[in-house]
């Protein structure tokens, strides 16, 4: 590379990294992820469909209780100690 051209690349990546730096700042704690602790599930429905007449569509029922949650998990015939 010539001099102008990584002075260049090394100002595009400082704004780029300044941009990256500025949206995460401003955006962080803006949606909290998941759903709060509590009884009962929560739906999610899943489609698809291809566009040729084939397709599915899914709902999946998520316990809101953490430990239901990670008793999903466990298999049903591990060894009992």
């Amino acid at each position: 590379m010539t001099g102008w051209a990584t002075v260049f690349a090394c100002a595009i990546v400082a704004i780029l990294v300044v941009r990256a730096v500025w949206v995460l700042r401003r955006e962080g704690g803006a949606r909290p992820r998941g759903v709060e602790p509590g009884d009962g599930h929560v739906e999610i429905e899943s489609e698809y469909f291809s566009g040729l007449g084939g397709g599915a569509q899914q709902v999946t029922r998520v316990p809101r209780d953490p430990q239901a949650y990670a008793r999903a998990f466990v298999p049903r015939n591990r060894n009992r100690r």
